[in-house]
């Protein structure tokens, strides 16, 4: 059993949402910045990850391509028996697979929610659980968990995907102790806007829970959700830079609990969460998603 963390060239690292986005811009990271390290990339669409999985493989990686649905527990508890299987051990992973369900809590079917949860939630848990005594036995290793800023802050037509990324935090504090005796450190990242599908598929997630938008109490804010890309794209990281963020959380020798990788994350969290009080709070997310719109239009459809 060895204690030492070898360099990420030495490693084996495995990363979900790796077709697109976020996760496949680490994965040619690591390829890139170290030559020889072993990856692991599941997605659910293998073209894409064969398409990454090239591109690493040419910048001088070993490559595993395992196709995942993380939302089906077993597809994930197969995955990593597979790495296992294939590698022999993990050093680090990165739970990166996500998405955002949009829309008011009040017309989210639930199986929606189901899913929401499945893909942020459980899906992770069961790769962590699966992994762990893996870790352990080779004396420790890295969790790195990919939450958001939502993950800290609360907003109208985001319940459903803040409520899953709070429960990703309140797991990864909790396994940050837990672990800590095994050498198994364990990290939140916090991205704000990025510049990837993240808003199409919300965008998608919405039109298949919520058919007629425009019938609901909540039509003149669906009508502000359109512009929500627009509005905070010019705060956006590209996934390039968030990647940056992630490889400096595998690599830290003392890795802190939370990165956060947002423009301005900081002073957000810090006035929405210790400065300003609740009421003002609620009044600026209101008019930011609409909500404001919402009470008037409901007032003037009553008389």
């Amino acid at each position: 059993m060895k204690t030492d963390t070898p360099p990420l060239s030495e490693q084996v690292i495995l990363i979900t949402g790796a077709s697109t986005g976020i996760g496949a811009a680490l994965a040619q990271l690591l390829a890139t910045q170290s030559l020889g390290i072993r990856l692991v990339l599941a997605a659910r669409n293998q073209e894409k990850l064969e398409e990454v999985a090239t591109y690493c493989r040419k910048a001088g990686a070993d490559v595993l391509v395992v196709p995942t649905d993380i939302s089906q527990v077993e597809q994930a508890k197969a995955l990593a028996s597979k790495t296992i299987d294939h590698f022999g051990r993990v050093d680090a992973l990165v739970n990166n697979a996500g998405y955002g369900q949009m829309g008011p809590v009040e017309l989210i079917p639930f199986e929606a929610v189901q899913q929401q949860f499945q893909v942020n939630l459980f899906g992770p848990l069961a790769l962590i659980q699966a992994l762990i005594p893996v870790m352990r036995d080779r004396g420790g290793g890295r969790i790195i968990n990919i939450s958001s800023l939502g993950g800290r802050l609360a907003f109208p037509f985001g319940g459903l995907y803040s409520s899953s990324k709070f429960a990703l935090e309140g797991i990864s504090d909790a396994l940050r102790m837990e672990l800590a005796a095994f050498n198994i450190k364990v990290s939140v990242i916090e991205p704000g806007p990025v510049s990837t599908e993240f808003f199409a598929v919300a965008a998608q997630r919405v039109e298949q829970a919520v058919a007629t938008p425009q019938d609901t109490p909540y039509r003149a804010a669906f009508e502000r959700l359109e512009g929500l890309e627009e509005r905070t794209s010019g705060r956006a990281w590209t996934s390039e830079r968030v990647a940056k963020v992630i490889a400096r959380s595998l690599t830290d020798r003392h890795p802190r609990p939370r990165y956060v990788a947002a423009t301005g994350g900081d002073i957000l969290l810090f006035l929405m969460n210790k400065v300003l009080p609740t009421r003002a709070v609620d009044a600026f997310w209101q008019r930011f998603y609409g909500i404001d719109k919402v009470a008037k239009d409901w007032q003037s459809r009553q008389k």
